[in-house]
């Protein structure tokens, strides 16, 4: 007995709706529970020091770059053609303080160079104190700047 004579067999649905509902609960379950790693740099924990201050200054040769690319070498404006030059200026810089020889200790060679002075002269100043035999090399910088 076919009671529906004429009319053709309809298309099931699939009703997504539903399936929508049940994606949206599990993405919402999967964002809480997750937890998401950060990664962060080395934990370490630096040395602390309570020694005194040193009593005897060592002896020091100031070297200036400016941005423009002019060297100072103890406040004393110095000009020179290759790096054994520079090198000549910071050994003849280490015999004034010396009192006009050859000092007994090494000095320490600070460099004081502009933030905006090409790298390529404080590698000159490097180069130069290497040249005249100077190992003890250090940087100064500004405590607390701001960008």
């Amino acid at each position: 007995m076919n009671f529906r004579k004429g009319k053709g067999r309809e298309d099931p649905e699939i009703n997504l709706i539903p399936f929508i509902d049940v994606l949206l609960v599990i993405l919402i379950f999967l964002m809480v529970s997750t937890t998401y790693s950060k990664f962060t740099e080395l934990q370490i924990t630096l040395p602390t020091a309570n020694a005194e201050q040193a009593k005897d200054k060592p002896r020091q040769i100031d070297v200036t770059i400016d941005a423009k690319g002019n060297y100072t070498v103890n406040l004393q404006p110095v000009s020179f053609r290759d790096v054994a030059g520079l090198a000549d200026a910071l050994q003849d810089a280490a015999k004034k303080a010396n009192g006009g020889k050859a000092p007994a200790q090494t000095p320490v060679v600070v460099v004081n160079a502009d933030q905006l002075a090409m790298h390529q002269m404080v590698i000159h100043v490097m180069e130069a104190a290497r040249l005249a035999g100077y190992e003890k090399l250090t940087f100064a910088a500004q405590a607390g700047g701001t960008k």
